[in-house]
Protein backbone atom coordinates (compact mmCIF):
# COMPACT_ATOMS: atom_id res chain seq x y z
CA UNK A 1 0.00 0.00 0.00
CA UNK A 2 1.15 3.47 -0.65
CA UNK A 3 2.04 5.13 2.40
CA UNK A 4 0.49 9.11 2.54
CA UNK A 5 -0.76 11.48 5.14
CA UNK A 6 -2.75 13.85 3.43
CA UNK A 7 -2.86 15.85 -0.13
CA UNK A 8 -2.67 19.34 0.52
CA UNK A 9 -5.63 21.58 -1.23
CA UNK A 10 -4.22 20.75 -4.62
CA UNK A 11 -6.59 23.64 -5.77
CA UNK A 12 -6.71 25.34 -2.77
CA UNK A 13 -6.22 28.61 -4.38
CA UNK A 14 -8.95 28.37 -7.41
CA UNK A 15 -11.24 26.55 -5.22
CA UNK A 16 -11.15 29.77 -2.53
CA UNK A 17 -11.79 31.79 -5.09
CA UNK A 18 -14.90 30.03 -5.99
CA UNK A 19 -15.69 29.85 -3.09
CA UNK A 20 -15.81 32.90 -2.48
CA UNK A 21 -17.85 33.84 -5.67
CA UNK A 22 -20.13 31.54 -5.26
CA UNK A 23 -21.52 31.79 -1.76
CA UNK A 24 -23.39 34.88 -2.18
CA UNK A 25 -25.46 32.47 -4.44
CA UNK A 26 -25.91 29.29 -2.55
CA UNK A 27 -29.59 28.40 -1.82
CA UNK A 28 -30.65 28.24 1.98
CA UNK A 29 -31.61 24.91 1.58
CA UNK A 30 -28.07 23.85 0.76
CA UNK A 31 -26.85 20.12 2.28
CA UNK A 32 -25.10 19.46 5.19
CA UNK A 33 -21.22 19.37 4.92
CA UNK A 34 -22.04 15.30 6.28
CA UNK A 35 -25.42 13.62 5.21
CA UNK A 36 -25.69 11.13 7.83
CA UNK A 37 -27.46 9.15 5.39
CA UNK A 38 -24.77 9.23 2.58
CA UNK A 39 -22.92 5.97 1.68
CA UNK A 40 -19.26 7.16 2.88
CA UNK A 41 -15.76 5.63 2.02
CA UNK A 42 -14.46 3.37 4.58
CA UNK A 43 -11.36 5.19 6.84
CA UNK A 44 -8.96 3.32 7.20
CA UNK A 45 -7.46 2.32 11.04
CA UNK A 46 -6.13 4.98 13.05
CA UNK A 47 -4.89 4.67 16.77
CA UNK A 48 -6.10 8.17 17.91
CA UNK A 49 -9.42 9.26 19.74
CA UNK A 50 -9.71 12.31 20.56
CA UNK A 51 -10.67 13.41 23.91
CA UNK A 52 -14.72 14.72 24.27
CA UNK A 53 -15.55 17.91 22.84
CA UNK A 54 -17.30 19.85 25.70
CA UNK A 55 -17.05 23.43 23.67
CA UNK A 56 -19.42 25.59 22.31
CA UNK A 57 -21.30 23.84 19.00
CA UNK A 58 -20.83 24.84 15.68
CA UNK A 59 -23.71 26.64 16.10
CA UNK A 60 -22.84 29.21 18.74
CA UNK A 61 -19.05 29.47 17.16
CA UNK A 62 -21.22 30.44 13.55
CA UNK A 63 -23.27 33.03 15.42
CA UNK A 64 -20.18 34.69 17.66
CA UNK A 65 -18.26 34.89 14.02
CA UNK A 66 -21.11 36.81 12.43
CA UNK A 67 -21.26 39.12 15.98
CA UNK A 68 -17.73 39.98 16.21
CA UNK A 69 -15.48 39.07 13.40
CA UNK A 70 -15.25 40.89 10.08
CA UNK A 71 -17.83 40.47 7.74
CA UNK A 72 -14.75 39.62 5.51
CA UNK A 73 -14.19 36.39 6.51
CA UNK A 74 -16.24 33.30 5.01
CA UNK A 75 -16.32 29.81 5.22
CA UNK A 76 -16.75 26.49 3.02
CA UNK A 77 -20.30 24.61 3.49
CA UNK A 78 -23.84 25.94 4.35
CA UNK A 79 -23.23 24.17 8.08
CA UNK A 80 -19.48 24.46 8.40
CA UNK A 81 -16.87 22.42 9.52
CA UNK A 82 -16.14 22.67 13.53
CA UNK A 83 -12.55 21.44 13.76
CA UNK A 84 -11.58 20.90 17.32
CA UNK A 85 -8.90 17.91 17.38
CA UNK A 86 -5.77 17.23 14.45
CA UNK A 87 -3.46 14.66 14.76
CA UNK A 88 -1.32 14.07 12.12
CA UNK A 89 -3.58 14.00 8.48
CA UNK A 90 -6.72 13.80 10.19
CA UNK A 91 -9.02 16.68 11.75
CA UNK A 92 -11.78 15.87 14.11
CA UNK A 93 -15.15 17.54 14.71
CA UNK A 94 -17.16 18.44 17.55
CA UNK A 95 -18.84 14.85 17.26
CA UNK A 96 -15.66 12.90 17.17
CA UNK A 97 -15.93 12.29 13.69
CA UNK A 98 -12.48 12.03 11.38
CA UNK A 99 -11.68 13.69 8.10
CA UNK A 100 -8.35 13.48 5.98
CA UNK A 101 -7.17 16.56 5.44
CA UNK A 102 -6.79 17.83 2.44
CA UNK A 103 -6.58 21.48 2.56
CA UNK A 104 -3.64 21.47 5.12
CA UNK A 105 -4.31 24.71 6.76
CA UNK A 106 -4.25 26.15 3.43
CA UNK A 107 -0.74 24.72 2.41
CA UNK A 108 0.69 25.16 5.83
CA UNK A 109 1.10 21.98 8.02
CA UNK A 110 3.81 20.11 6.47
CA UNK A 111 4.28 17.14 8.51
CA UNK A 112 0.87 16.72 9.95
CA UNK A 113 -1.60 17.67 12.66
CA UNK A 114 0.14 17.87 16.43
CA UNK A 115 3.24 15.90 15.32
CA UNK A 116 5.11 15.38 18.59
CA UNK A 117 7.88 16.26 17.82
CA UNK A 118 7.12 19.54 16.91
CA UNK A 119 4.50 20.39 19.83
CA UNK A 120 7.69 18.91 22.04
CA UNK A 121 9.82 21.74 20.40
CA UNK A 122 7.01 24.86 21.12
CA UNK A 123 5.73 23.38 24.64
CA UNK A 124 9.76 22.94 25.85
CA UNK A 125 10.58 26.77 24.70
CA UNK A 126 7.10 28.51 25.50
CA UNK A 127 8.06 26.84 29.33
CA UNK A 128 11.19 28.24 29.09
CA UNK A 129 11.05 31.70 27.56
CA UNK A 130 8.06 32.55 25.45
CA UNK A 131 9.76 35.74 23.68
CA UNK A 132 12.18 38.16 24.27
CA UNK A 133 13.59 40.12 21.65
CA UNK A 134 16.12 40.02 19.16
CA UNK A 135 18.30 43.08 20.43
CA UNK A 136 19.10 40.13 23.06
CA UNK A 137 20.72 36.76 22.57
CA UNK A 138 18.38 33.50 22.11
CA UNK A 139 19.81 30.32 20.77
CA UNK A 140 16.71 29.43 18.78
CA UNK A 141 16.13 32.09 16.39
CA UNK A 142 20.22 31.18 15.73
CA UNK A 143 20.31 27.67 15.78
CA UNK A 144 17.40 27.49 12.83
CA UNK A 145 18.83 30.41 10.93
CA UNK A 146 21.91 28.24 10.40
CA UNK A 147 19.75 24.67 9.73
CA UNK A 148 17.78 26.86 6.89
CA UNK A 149 20.51 28.68 5.40
CA UNK A 150 21.96 24.96 5.32
CA UNK A 151 19.43 23.96 2.47
CA UNK A 152 20.09 26.98 0.48
CA UNK A 153 22.09 26.79 -2.98
CA UNK A 154 24.90 29.48 -3.45
CA UNK A 155 25.50 32.07 -1.44
CA UNK A 156 22.41 32.61 0.06
CA UNK A 157 22.87 32.37 3.93
CA UNK A 158 21.66 35.61 5.50
CA UNK A 159 17.86 35.38 7.04
CA UNK A 160 15.63 37.49 8.19
CA UNK A 161 11.94 36.42 9.93
CA UNK A 162 9.02 37.34 9.65
CA UNK A 163 5.47 36.81 10.62
CA UNK A 164 3.49 35.61 7.09
CA UNK A 165 4.57 35.15 3.66
CA UNK A 166 3.25 38.97 3.21
CA UNK A 167 5.20 39.69 5.13
CA UNK A 168 8.63 38.08 3.61
CA UNK A 169 7.39 39.24 -0.04
CA UNK A 170 7.29 42.66 1.27
CA UNK A 171 10.63 42.87 2.73
CA UNK A 172 12.20 41.43 -0.48
CA UNK A 173 10.44 43.79 -2.53
CA UNK A 174 11.68 46.99 -0.49
CA UNK A 175 15.42 45.14 -0.24
CA UNK A 176 15.47 44.49 -4.20
CA UNK A 177 14.40 48.78 -4.08
CA UNK A 178 17.05 49.47 -1.99
CA UNK A 179 19.58 47.52 -3.26
CA UNK A 180 19.55 48.43 -6.73
CA UNK A 181 17.73 51.85 -6.83
CA UNK A 182 15.43 51.08 -8.98
CA UNK A 183 11.36 50.59 -8.16
CA UNK A 184 10.10 48.53 -11.06
CA UNK A 185 9.53 45.34 -9.83
CA UNK A 186 7.83 42.91 -12.80
CA UNK A 187 6.05 39.63 -11.44
CA UNK A 188 3.13 37.32 -13.23
CA UNK A 189 -0.29 37.55 -14.23
CA UNK A 190 -2.13 34.94 -12.28
CA UNK A 191 0.41 35.40 -9.05
CA UNK A 192 -0.28 35.83 -5.47
CA UNK A 193 2.16 37.40 -3.25
CA UNK A 194 0.28 38.49 -0.37
CA UNK A 195 -2.48 41.33 0.47
CA UNK A 196 -0.48 44.32 1.79
CA UNK A 197 0.57 47.37 0.01
CA UNK A 198 3.52 46.37 -2.11
CA UNK A 199 2.68 42.71 -2.21
CA UNK A 200 -0.83 43.44 -3.53
CA UNK A 201 0.69 44.89 -6.55
CA UNK A 202 2.42 42.25 -7.19
CA UNK A 203 -0.83 39.83 -7.13
CA UNK A 204 -2.42 39.82 -10.41
CA UNK A 205 -5.41 38.33 -9.27
CA UNK A 206 -8.68 40.96 -9.53
CA UNK A 207 -10.20 38.70 -6.63
CA UNK A 208 -7.72 39.94 -4.24
CA UNK A 209 -6.68 43.34 -5.11
CA UNK A 210 -8.68 46.63 -3.53
CA UNK A 211 -9.16 49.49 -5.39
CA UNK A 212 -5.98 51.02 -3.84
CA UNK A 213 -2.96 52.99 -4.97
CA UNK A 214 -0.59 50.40 -6.52
CA UNK A 215 2.20 51.40 -8.31
CA UNK A 216 5.87 49.70 -9.64
CA UNK A 217 4.91 46.59 -10.64
CA UNK A 218 4.60 45.11 -14.35
CA UNK A 219 2.88 41.88 -14.97
CA UNK A 220 4.09 39.64 -17.66
CA UNK A 221 2.73 37.47 -19.23
CA UNK A 222 1.90 34.15 -17.42
CA UNK A 223 3.74 31.23 -18.84
CA UNK A 224 0.83 29.07 -18.41
CA UNK A 225 0.88 25.39 -20.02
CA UNK A 226 -2.61 24.74 -19.91
CA UNK A 227 -3.88 27.91 -21.17
CA UNK A 228 -1.15 30.11 -22.00
CA UNK A 229 -0.95 31.59 -25.65
CA UNK A 230 2.60 29.85 -26.47
CA UNK A 231 1.74 26.40 -24.75
CA UNK A 232 4.93 25.10 -23.04
CA UNK A 233 7.51 27.58 -25.06
CA UNK A 234 8.90 29.13 -22.24
CA UNK A 235 11.10 30.75 -24.05
CA UNK A 236 8.68 32.86 -26.04
CA UNK A 237 6.94 33.36 -22.45
CA UNK A 238 10.66 35.01 -21.38
CA UNK A 239 10.50 37.87 -24.28
CA UNK A 240 7.28 39.31 -22.88
CA UNK A 241 9.56 40.30 -19.87
CA UNK A 242 11.98 42.07 -21.95
CA UNK A 243 9.27 44.39 -23.62
CA UNK A 244 8.07 44.85 -20.13
CA UNK A 245 11.71 46.38 -19.33
CA UNK A 246 12.43 48.06 -22.91
CA UNK A 247 8.73 49.75 -23.21
CA UNK A 248 7.48 50.26 -19.60
CA UNK A 249 10.89 51.31 -17.72
CA UNK A 250 13.39 52.98 -18.07
CA UNK A 251 15.53 50.24 -18.88
CA UNK A 252 16.56 49.10 -15.15
CA UNK A 253 14.76 47.40 -12.83
CA UNK A 254 14.42 46.32 -9.27
CA UNK A 255 13.62 42.77 -9.63
CA UNK A 256 11.53 39.93 -10.68
CA UNK A 257 9.05 38.01 -8.02
CA UNK A 258 7.64 34.74 -9.21
CA UNK A 259 6.72 31.45 -7.91
CA UNK A 260 8.27 28.34 -9.59
CA UNK A 261 4.83 27.10 -9.13
CA UNK A 262 1.70 29.19 -8.47
CA UNK A 263 -0.46 28.42 -5.63
CA UNK A 264 -3.02 30.35 -5.71
CA UNK A 265 -3.46 30.52 -9.44
CA UNK A 266 -4.58 27.29 -9.50
CA UNK A 267 -0.91 24.88 -8.88
CA UNK A 268 0.28 25.85 -11.93
CA UNK A 269 3.98 25.00 -13.22
CA UNK A 270 5.80 27.54 -15.02
CA UNK A 271 7.15 26.27 -18.58
CA UNK A 272 9.86 24.82 -18.96
CA UNK A 273 13.02 27.11 -20.14
CA UNK A 274 11.09 30.66 -19.05
CA UNK A 275 12.84 31.05 -15.21
CA UNK A 276 16.32 30.84 -16.94
CA UNK A 277 15.83 33.00 -19.49
CA UNK A 278 13.98 35.86 -17.21
CA UNK A 279 16.65 35.45 -14.78
CA UNK A 280 19.22 36.40 -17.23
CA UNK A 281 17.19 39.31 -18.83
CA UNK A 282 16.77 40.47 -15.29
CA UNK A 283 20.08 40.28 -14.35
CA UNK A 284 20.90 42.18 -17.70
CA UNK A 285 18.24 45.15 -16.76
CA UNK A 286 20.48 45.01 -13.13
CA UNK A 287 17.70 43.62 -11.22
CA UNK A 288 17.41 41.06 -8.40
CA UNK A 289 15.69 37.75 -8.84
CA UNK A 290 13.19 36.97 -5.81
CA UNK A 291 11.67 33.63 -5.70
CA UNK A 292 8.53 33.27 -3.26
CA UNK A 293 8.75 29.96 -2.21
CA UNK A 294 6.11 30.31 0.34
CA UNK A 295 3.95 27.40 -0.99
CA UNK A 296 5.86 25.60 -3.28
CA UNK A 297 9.00 25.18 -0.77
CA UNK A 298 10.38 22.69 1.92
CA UNK A 299 10.14 19.75 -0.13
CA UNK A 300 6.45 19.55 -1.27
CA UNK A 301 7.58 19.06 -4.51
CA UNK A 302 8.88 15.70 -3.71
CA UNK A 303 11.48 16.09 -6.86
CA UNK A 304 13.49 19.45 -4.97
CA UNK A 305 13.61 20.96 -1.66
CA UNK A 306 12.65 24.59 -3.16
CA UNK A 307 10.52 24.97 -6.52
CA UNK A 308 12.77 26.82 -8.18
CA UNK A 309 15.42 23.80 -7.92
CA UNK A 310 13.64 22.22 -10.49
CA UNK A 311 14.36 24.80 -13.05
CA UNK A 312 18.68 24.59 -12.80
CA UNK A 313 18.48 28.58 -11.37
CA UNK A 314 19.58 30.28 -8.04
CA UNK A 315 17.86 33.60 -7.04
CA UNK A 316 19.12 36.89 -5.08
CA UNK A 317 16.71 36.04 -2.51
CA UNK A 318 14.35 33.63 -1.62
CA UNK A 319 10.91 34.28 0.60
CA UNK A 320 8.71 31.40 2.41
CA UNK A 321 6.01 30.61 5.21
CA UNK A 322 3.20 28.38 5.45
CA UNK A 323 5.44 25.37 6.12
CA UNK A 324 8.03 26.82 8.12
CA UNK A 325 6.33 25.96 11.10
CA UNK A 326 3.57 23.76 10.47
CA UNK A 327 1.04 26.04 11.52
CA UNK A 328 2.59 28.27 13.78
CA UNK A 329 2.76 31.94 12.23
CA UNK A 330 6.78 32.53 10.88
CA UNK A 331 8.13 33.56 7.56
CA UNK A 332 11.65 34.11 6.06
CA UNK A 333 13.72 36.24 3.70
CA UNK A 334 17.16 34.52 2.44
CA UNK A 335 19.37 36.52 0.54
CA UNK A 336 23.40 36.90 0.22
CA UNK A 337 25.52 38.80 2.68
CA UNK A 338 26.25 41.60 0.13
CA UNK A 339 22.96 42.44 -0.58
CA UNK A 340 21.32 42.04 2.95
CA UNK A 341 23.24 45.04 3.85
CA UNK A 342 21.10 47.22 2.91
CA UNK A 343 18.81 46.88 5.72
CA UNK A 344 21.91 48.74 7.90
CA UNK A 345 21.48 51.97 6.22
CA UNK A 346 18.74 52.22 8.63
CA UNK A 347 16.80 50.68 11.56
CA UNK A 348 15.34 47.61 10.53
CA UNK A 349 13.27 45.67 13.43
CA UNK A 350 10.29 43.56 13.26
CA UNK A 351 8.97 42.79 17.06
CA UNK A 352 8.07 39.25 16.58
CA UNK A 353 10.20 38.13 13.93
CA UNK A 354 12.30 35.08 14.52
CA UNK A 355 11.01 35.04 18.18
CA UNK A 356 11.98 32.02 20.40
CA UNK A 357 8.99 29.90 19.91
CA UNK A 358 8.33 30.35 16.36
CA UNK A 359 12.12 29.29 15.45
CA UNK A 360 11.89 26.46 17.73
CA UNK A 361 9.08 25.05 15.83
CA UNK A 362 10.68 25.53 12.45
CA UNK A 363 13.62 23.60 13.56
CA UNK A 364 11.49 21.05 14.89
CA UNK A 365 9.93 20.64 11.30
CA UNK A 366 13.06 20.66 9.48
CA UNK A 367 14.48 18.16 11.30
CA UNK A 368 10.88 16.24 10.93
CA UNK A 369 11.40 16.42 7.19
CA UNK A 370 15.07 14.70 6.91
CA UNK A 371 14.21 12.33 9.70
CA UNK A 372 10.98 10.91 8.30
CA UNK A 373 11.91 11.23 4.64
CA UNK A 374 9.18 13.23 3.89
CA UNK A 375 10.63 14.93 0.64
CA UNK A 376 10.75 11.48 -0.78
CA UNK A 377 7.38 10.13 0.46
CA UNK A 378 6.00 13.27 -1.56
CA UNK A 379 8.12 12.08 -4.58
CA UNK A 380 6.89 8.58 -4.07
CA UNK A 381 2.97 9.76 -3.36
CA UNK A 382 2.97 12.64 -5.61
CA UNK A 383 3.75 10.69 -8.59
CA UNK A 384 1.53 8.29 -7.70
CA UNK A 385 -1.72 10.20 -7.59
CA UNK A 386 -0.31 12.24 -10.68
CA UNK A 387 0.20 8.83 -12.88
CA UNK A 388 -3.38 7.80 -11.62
CA UNK A 389 -5.21 10.93 -12.14
CA UNK A 390 -3.50 11.42 -16.01
CA UNK A 391 -5.15 7.71 -16.55
CA UNK A 392 -8.53 9.41 -16.25
CA UNK A 393 -7.35 11.16 -19.35
CA UNK A 394 -8.23 8.05 -20.93
CA UNK A 395 -11.79 7.65 -19.81
CA UNK A 396 -12.86 11.37 -20.03
CA UNK A 397 -12.77 12.89 -23.08
CA UNK A 398 -13.09 16.70 -20.91
CA UNK A 399 -9.78 16.14 -19.53
CA UNK A 400 -7.51 18.26 -21.37
CA UNK A 401 -4.09 17.03 -21.70
CA UNK A 402 -1.70 18.91 -19.18
CA UNK A 403 2.21 18.16 -19.83
CA UNK A 404 3.31 19.10 -16.46
CA UNK A 405 0.42 19.10 -13.90
CA UNK A 406 1.95 18.90 -10.14
CA UNK A 407 0.32 19.04 -7.18
CA UNK A 408 1.88 19.82 -3.69
CA UNK A 409 1.62 17.41 -1.42
CA UNK A 410 2.09 17.35 2.46
CA UNK A 411 3.13 14.25 3.74
CA UNK A 412 2.99 12.50 7.04
CA UNK A 413 3.47 8.56 6.90
CA UNK A 414 0.23 6.34 7.60
CA UNK A 415 -0.71 3.16 5.73
CA UNK A 416 -4.36 4.11 3.89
Amino acid sequence: MQRISKISGALSGSYLQLCRRSLSRLPQTQPALVDDDAVLPKMPPFDYSPPPYTGPSAAEILKKRQEYLSPSLFHFYSNPLNSVDGKMQYLFDENGRRYLDAFGGIATVCCGHCHPDVVEAIVSQTQRLQHSTVLYLNHAIAEFAEALASKMPGDLKVVFFTNSGTEANELAMMIARLYTGCHDIISLRNAYHGNAAATMSATAQCNYKFNVVQTGVHHALNPDQYRGVFGSDGLKYAKDVQDLIDYGTCGNVAGFLAEAIQGVGGILELAPGYLPAVYGTIKKAGGLCIADEVQSGFARTGSHFWGFEAHGVVPDIVTMAKGIGNGVPIGAVVTTPEIAKVLTYRTYFNTFGGNPVSTASGLAVLRVIEKEKLQENAHVVGSYLKDRLTSLKEKHESIFPFPNFFFFLDVKSENI
